[in-house]
């Protein structure tokens, strides 16, 4: 058994030890999918901001938090800032602590109530019931395939799935950096070592 598992340490190692000068391409990976969904949380929230502010503030049916003003720019700024620094790579660890607190107060705030899924499991018989009657209503009183040509109909559970998804990817960049070869990180460490 000994020897069974040397070899396969030695296979292993002789394999994966190549690998080392591509790992960058794993947080290069994660910063790019990062990007997309902070920038457009930022920018959306920014171009909005009252009405954010409204929404962060307001107890009735709102997020009722203290300083809406204070905490929406910050939200917003932190997303849209935050996903440029990663897309270049540029103090990816150090961005990703805010942005780990502003999903953190989104999963909290915002879709914790809502349970796990993001999007509701339509192979329940409640949500198929519910899709079922909502595709009849809308292909007798609206335009179906105009509503439906971009993407399918569904319910929008609005649960901590994304949320946890994207606060896990920014842990690991925390731990990771921006990676090697593919970051402004790594060049400018490069720089400040010579």
């Amino acid at each position: 058994m000994t020897s069974l598992a040397q070899g396969f340490a030695r296979l292993q190692e002789g394999l994966f030890s190549r690998l080392a000068y591509l790992d960058g391409l794993a947080p290069l990976a994660l910063r790019v999918f990062l990007f997309f969904p902070l920038w457009m949380a930022g920018t959306q929230k920014l171009a909005g901001i009252e009405n954010t502010i409204e929404w962060f503030g307001n107890p009735d049916w709102g997020l009722g938090l203290p300083f809406p003003t204070l905490l929406a720019y910050l939200a917003a700024y932190t997303e849209a800032l935050g996903a440029l620094l990663l897309l270049i790579g540029l103090a990816t660890r150090w961005i990703s602590i805010p942005l780990m607190v502003t999903l953190l107060v989104a999963i909290f705030a915002v879709h914790w109530d809502q349970g796990w899924a993001a999007i509701a499991d339509s192979s329940s018989q409640d949500i198929a019931q519910r899709l079922g009657a909502a595709r009849e209503i809308l292909r007798e009183h609206g335009n179906y395939g105009w509503l439906t040509e971009k993407g399918g109909f569904v319910i929008l559970n609005n649960g901590i799935e994304f949320a946890v998804t994207y606060l896990i990817m920014l842990f690991s960049l925390f731990f990771t950096g921006g990676g090697r070869y593919t970051s402004a990180d790594y060049y400018l460490g490069r720089m400040v070592n010579r």
